[in-house]
């Protein structure tokens, strides 16, 4: 586990309430990756197995009869299978290459467990989505 990580972990929104100790425990059980252009982090329809969380570059979340959605550093995805135990709602491809963590179901609960301000700070975006999920249906 780098403090590089650390602190970039430290700038994602997710993240900002979190305190040194658990920030260093997301750092510890957080996968880092790397991707290019065009690779495919979510199939749609496929069992979650964990999220993502970018730190640099661009995604596109593609779902079913909607236009796709660019998100980039910040942005974290794959969360709603954890939360709901159901398959992946959207495709989700880098649009550039792509740096960030995943982080495997069981440590995403563990995390919950030890530092509730993570669940926290997925609230907002969460609201947000489901607020652009409503205004494109009417």
């Amino acid at each position: 586990m780098s403090d590089e990580l650390v602190g970039r972990l430290r700038e994602i929104p997710l993240f900002s309430e979190v305190d040194d100790e658990h920030l260093r425990r997301v750092a510890e059980v957080a996968t880092p990756f790397e991707v290019g252009s065009g690779f495919v982090l979510i199939e749609h329809g496929q069992p979650g197995s964990g999220m993502f969380v970018l730190i640099d570059g661009t995604i596109e979340i593609e779902l079913p009869n909607r236009a796709p959605i660019t998100r980039g550093a910040g942005a974290f995805v794959g969360e709603l299978s954890l939360l709901t135990d159901t398959p992946r709602v959207a495709r989700v491809r880098a649009r550039t290459p792509v740096r960030g963590v995943a982080i495997s179901r069981a440590a995403f609960w563990e995390l919950l467990d030890s530092e509730p301000r993570v669940a926290v700070g997925m609230l907002p975006e969460l609201a947000r989505r489901l607020v652009e999920s409503e205004t494109e249906r009417a």
